[in-house]
């Protein structure tokens, strides 16, 4: 039985979901909530051996579908171990990342095909699917330059992915919310940090505290 609210951050490299979780831990927490935070590939030590795998810059010979099926065991356990629980205790579970990334950079940007992709993960997650997913939007080159400026964030092997790929990427969510119009909603992340912020804040005030 499924109590929380479960919602996901969504973007490509460098588009500034960790402020957004951020906020929206921040606002959760403020209007009498409990909130867990989380991400994947990982937010538990299983998945985090895999993400460490999968993320590995050495690991440039990995095949895409290798890629997509180590994602979803990440998904899988994760969800399990940690999502389910918190949701069936009531909270709101808020997860950098969910199965839309797996249809974006492996399913249209890798071109594995997002109906296979989407298969491989129904499986994995079951009916587990976020009430609300927030993608925040950024171009590219914005989003890598942000990258290239952060001294603090280490880079790994998808951030030394060609612009093409991220181009890509890019056009996988587009697809992404016409599959999901109800469920996804898009902020321009290219606007200033306080505007993209106070936009998400007044995307929980009517799209998701009151449905809590």
């Amino acid at each position: 039985m499924r109590n929380g609210l479960f919602i996901t951050v969504e973007g490509g490299e460098g588009a500034g979901k960790t402020s957004a979780i951020r906020v929206i831990i921040e606002q959760v927490t403020k209007n009498g909530y409990e909130a867990v935070s989380t991400r994947e590939p990982g937010g538990i030590p299983i998945a985090e051996q895999i993400r460490s795998v999968i993320l590995d810059k050495s690991n440039t010979a990995m095949d895409g579908r290798t890629e997509a099926l180590l994602y979803a065991a990440a998904r899988r356990q994760h969800l399990a171990e940690k999502v389910i629980p918190a949701l069936q205790a009531g909270k709101v579970v808020v997860c950098d990342r969910f199965i839309d990334s797996s249809l974006a950079y492996q399913g249209y940007a890798r071109g594995l095909g997002m109906n296979e992709v989407w298969a491989v993960n129904r499986f994995a997650i079951g009916d587990w699917m976020p009430d609300l997913t927030i993608y925040m939007d950024v171009r590219p080159e914005t989003g890598l330059a942000r990258i290239r400026a952060d001294q603090s964030r280490e880079v790994n092997r998808l951030d030394l992915e060609s612009l093409d790929f991220h181009e890509k990427v890019r056009e996988g969510y587009a697809k992404v919310i016409a599959m999901f119009p109800e469920r996804v909603i898009r902020v321009d992340a290219e606007q200033r940090l306080e505007t993209v912020l106070e936009q998400i804040k007044e995307i929980l005030n009517q799209s998701l505290l009151r449905r809590v």
